[in-house]
Parts: structure tokens; sequence; C-alpha cells
């Protein structure tokens, strides 16, 4: 995983009261946990934007008052209205213990089924996995090279050294189906061609039977 840095300093008092003045002063609280104790500290709003609007997933290497902790960012807690960030949670972490995290997913190839007109669904977006910081990748691949229409890559299909994933294995990734589009033009083309065989059929048996008397008039 790719590597940021945040710095910080130790929060002097924990509760409500204290967290809203941390917040009026533009700075975020944060907790950092998994290790021998919990570290209480704030960080400055502007530095969470690399962290929070990112689809990466990093290993943040935080700085409070000289001591650095390795983390991963574990949840993020949002104003309901403004969606402004409140709190953050970090995962202390080592290179013994596993962790478990949501891998972004990225993909390769050209699906067959969508060149042959069908329609890419991506179920999912990230992929829960468990395995050593080293292990961790920055995101998953999934390839489409072989995804023909009404074809899709399962949990069960994807295979990284040294990660188990978490999602159920039958949990779908990403799909192709037929478009509606292509439903229409194939109906269409089967309604012409039914057509034709029609005239051609009566074209036969008009020049089989001969010309068709008409009734004298009476």
């Amino acid at each position: 995983m790719k590597t940021v840095s945040l710095s910080g300093s130790l929060r002097e008092n924990v509760g409500k009261k204290d967290a809203k003045k941390v917040r009026r002063e533009g700075n975020i609280p944060c907790v950092i946990y998994g290790g021998k104790e919990q570290i209480h500290f704030v960080a400055k709003y502007q530095e969470f934007t690399k962290l929070v609007f990112s689809p990466e997933v990093f290993l943040v290497s935080i700085d409070v008052d000289g001591t650095t902790y390795q983390t991963i960012l574990q949840e993020v807690q949002y104003h309901p209205v403004t969606d402004k960030v409140l709190h953050a949670d970090f995962l202390e972490v080592t290179d013994e213990k596993p962790i478990i995290v949501g891998i972004p997913v990225h993909y390769k190839g050209d699906s067959p089924g969508v060149i042959a007109g069908g329609q890419m669904i991506k179920k999912m977006h990230r992929l829960r996995v468990k395995g050593l910081v080293k292990d961790i990748p920055d995101f998953i691949m999934v390839d489409i090279s072989e995804l023909i229409i009404g074809g899709s890559v399962k949990i069960r299909d994807m295979k990284v050294d040294n990660l188990s994933f978490l999602d159920p294995a039958n949990a779908v990734i990403v799909r192709v189906k037929t478009a509606r589009t292509a439903t229409e033009i194939e109906g269409e083309e089967e309604e012409e061609e039914a057509e034709e065989g029609a005239e051609e059929g009566a074209e036969t048996a008009s020049d089989e039977g001969g010309a068709t008397e008409t009734p004298a008039e009476s």
C-alpha cells in the first residue's frame, strides 16, 4: 500500500464539549486503537482530504507529538447534513499482525460481451481482504477479457497470493447482461427475417401453382 503522512497533537481533554471546541478550531478529533493503549489526538481538517476523498487505501504514518504510529483509516464519521468529517478512527498495525481492509477494484481487458452489445454491471467497487500489511495491494485487478453476455466474475474466481477474500464466495463482482437496445435490435431482425421468409414462401407458391383464376363476372 502507498503511505501518506499525518501529523497531530494529543488531546488534553476527551469529551463532547472538547470535541466541539476542536472542530470549531478547524481540527478533527481522532483516535488510534489496536495497540497497547488508545491515543486521542487532533489533526488539521485539510490533511484529511487526501485520505477521505480518495478511492485509494493508504498506510497512514501518524506523528503525534514526536511519536510515530503506523495505521490504516478504519472509520470516519460525517455530519448527517453537511457531510463534514466529525471524527476519525485509525487502527494501529504491525508487520506481523494480519489486517482486514477494503481494496478498490480495477479492471483489465475488453469484454466480448460488451463488444457484442451487452451492458457491463459493476456490482462491487471494493473487496474485503485479510492479510499482512506487506501483502496488501493498492487495488485488486479483475480480468474481464473472457466475460461474455450472461457471464460474471464472482469472489470465488479471485486468487491473490497471501490474501483471503472475506466477501461471500458467490457474490458477483461484475457481470454482463443483454442491453435493452441489443434485445430490441435482435427482435426487429427476427421479425424482418420472418416477414421476408413469408414473402418468399408466397412467391414460391404462386410460381408453382401458375396464374390465379379470376371468377367470371355474373
